[in-house]
């Protein structure tokens, strides 16, 4: 008989959730992690901490306070590093206790090192003192996670030249920065330090920023962080970055010459396969370290699945926790429906921006007809009592059925509005729901209702004239 019936590699939210459903199931269960690592990339230097640290941020700026109270408005006049980690390094240990309580109450077992296959059902786990002992599975479940690409003509030293996990170890606030890649990890760190006071210049070789986005929100959000002393350089390669005494220098293909105190690169990120030793299992990756699966989350080794960042897009969190969770039922025999394709997507750039469904132009693209409804914050009460005049909440509406095809939202609290459409989308409802629906007032679902008045009132005018 194997040790366990399942063990996890990896304690990321799609390892916890694997883990955790199959205990609930009643089976015998591990997860192998660093001690240093409990709760994956996600808790120590992903999702958790950046985000943490953009509501310090805002907090400490005021930047979402400005509308009211003017532009010279700033809680704190000298935001150290020191205040801003504060908060993050107290959210990541409540964090960490949470998902040890959360393993320990379901009788998972937690071994803190690292392991690497010796055979298909076999894996050699390496504790922290050096000592490597044997554990064998039924089952397996790979949720290494991934690490910052970092490109091998690039000299980094964690402190001028970085990547974005040693953002959270600066030792103190740039005052200029040059953030190489328009990514969503590139643009959330853009708009922080950019919210901070940081003159910030973003450099991509592609045309052009978030593309899987709306094309209004993205204008909506080249707006503001233009407005923030943003630079954008798009269409720009870097060939060098050289590292002086009075900062760095980051020369472009084009010639020219951007001098920054510090230089972030976020140039995509790498599967954390390397030291698995996946062939001695019968498996393999891709040049960026990912494992290829099946709709049911298994390798070609089919009692060994993989879930997270390591089977690459969406690479989030949210549908990482979904994944293992799904892994973890096929795995054990029980019946677990597909995921759901309306899966919401959550950028936490300053503003926000969430969506979910398809965009305007991929609707054009594939010649579906659709007409739009608006809802701007300014026009709400509760916009004008937060002080967010900029946000917007944007539906996509079929005229020949009335079902939502997207939801586009820009401004506060876009992530959490997003579910609400999310919500009548995979209900299969309608615009007219929205339209009859009571949303308590003040308050920003109410954008809703008035985006689902202006979709309707421009399909009534349609059909008016074409009667």
């Amino acid at each position: 008989m194997p040790d366990y019936d399942m063990l996890v590699i990896g304690s990321g939210p799609g390892g916890q959730k694997a883990a955790i459903a199959a205990a609930k199931l009643g089976r015998r269960v591990a997860v192998v992690d660093r001690p240093d690592m409990v709760g994956g990339v996600s808790i120590h230097t992903g999702t958790i901490p950046s985000k943490t640290l953009r509501e310090a941020v805002l907090y400490l700026t005021g930047l979402t306070q400005r509308d009211l109270y003017g532009q010279s408005y700033r809680l704190k006049e000298d935001i150290t590093v020191g205040d801003l980690t504060a908060r993050t390094q107290h959210v990541v240990s409540r964090e960490v206790d949470v998902i040890r309580s959360q393993l320990s109450r379901n009788h998972v077992t937690l071994h803190a090192g690292t392991a690497r296959f010796v055979d298909a059902h076999t894996l050699a786990l390496r504790e922290v003192s050096g000592h490597e002992r044997l554990l064998t599975a039924e089952h397996v479940v790979i949720a290494t996670g991934t690490r910052p690409a970092r490109p091998g003509s690039v000299e980094f030293d964690g402190r001028t030249i970085m990547d974005s996990d040693n953002v959270l170890a600066l030792e103190r606030v740039p005052r200029s920065m040059v953030i190489v890649g328009a990514g969503v990890i590139g643009m959330e760190y853009a708009s922080m330090f950019a919210a901070l006071g940081s003159k910030v210049t973003v450099v991509e070789k592609r045309a052009g920023m978030l593309d899987m986005c709306d094309v209004e929100v993205i204008e909506s959000l080249k707006y503001h962080l233009r407005d923030l002393a943003v630079t954008f350089r798009f269409g720009e390669t870097v060939a060098a970055v050289e590292r002086h005494p009075r900062g760095t220098l980051t020369i472009l293909e084009s010639g020219k010459k951007i001098p920054a105190d510090a230089v972030m690169y976020s140039a995509g990120r790498q599967g954390l396969t390397d030291d698995l030793d996946l062939d001695k299992a019968g498996l393999s990756a891709d040049p960026r370290g990912r494992i290829a699966v099946d709709e049911h989350y298994r390798t070609e080794v089919p009692h060994i699945y993989a879930v997270g960042d390591v089977i690459g897009f969406p690479a989030l969190a949210a549908t990482s926790m979904e994944q293992g969770r799904a892994a973890a039922y096929h795995a054990c025999g029980e019946p677990v429906p597909r995921m759901h394709n309306l899966q919401p997507i959550g950028i936490y750039t300053i503003p926000e921006i969430s969506f979910v469904g398809r965009t305007e132009d991929q609707l054009t693209e594939d010649r579906v007809p659709f007409e739009v409804g608006i809802s701007r914050y300014r026009e709400l009460a509760r916009g004008q009592i937060m002080g967010d005049s900029h946000g917007m909440l944007k539906l996509l509406v079929s005229p020949e059925d009335r079902t939502l095809l997207g939801v586009h939202c820009f401004g506060t609290g876009a992530t959490e509005l997003i579910h609400i459409g999310q919500s009548v989308m995979g209900c299969g409802g309608t615009v007219d729901y929205l339209v009859d629906a009571v949303f308590n007032y003040p308050t920003l679902a109410e954008s809703y209702k008035v985006a689902a008045l202006d979709a309707t009132n421009k399909l009534r005018l349609i059909d008016r004239i074409g009667d």
